[in-house]
């Protein structure tokens, strides 16, 4: 076997355990989420993921027609299966122009969340908000610090 042929084919091999780990990754960590369920009725928001597992969770979602509601905070509440509050968070509505939506992300820390409040107040109460976490990375952010870490360990 020549020189470039074993090159290719370690090249090849890094390639494959990248792919195959982050697959089995993405799997591991999609897979420990459990759908937590909504209590209210608030037509204003649409959330199409909200899932936690046992000790933080993520949700996401839209806020619709956001021309009548500028100025104002979406005030999130956590609960557990016994309606105990664990948390609650505010999002702030940004001015938009009329059937304009918004769309907004929760990463939070809060233990044995199930289902959760949304509804449309004018100011923050004053209490403890949850912790929130940074945003999620995206692929592309993942493959350069893989890389990065790549050059770091190599050489």
């Amino acid at each position: 076997m020549s020189t470039m042929q074993k090159i290719i084919a370690w090249i090849l091999i890094l390639v494959g355990v990248f792919v195959l780990s982050d697959f089995l990754i993405t799997v591991g960590i999609n897979s420990a989420y459990k759908d937590i369920q909504r209590e209210d009725s608030n037509s204003e928001v649409v959330v199409y993921q909200a899932d936690a597992t046992y000790v933080n969770g993520r949700m996401r979602g839209l806020i619709k027609d956001t021309e009548k509601i500028t100025g104002k905070y979406l005030k999130i509440e956590l609960y557990t299966k016994r309606d105990v509050l664990v948390g609650k968070s505010y999002i702030e509505i940004e001015k938009a122009r009329k059937e304009e939506t918004q769309p907004f992300e929760l990463f939070f820390r809060a233990e044995d969340v199930a289902c959760y409040k949304i509804e449309t107040v004018n100011e923050k109460e004053p209490g403890k908000e949850l912790e929130i976490l940074p945003k999620e990375l995206t692929k592309s952010e993942i493959l350069l610090a893989t890389a990065i870490t790549f050059l770091i360990f190599w050489g």
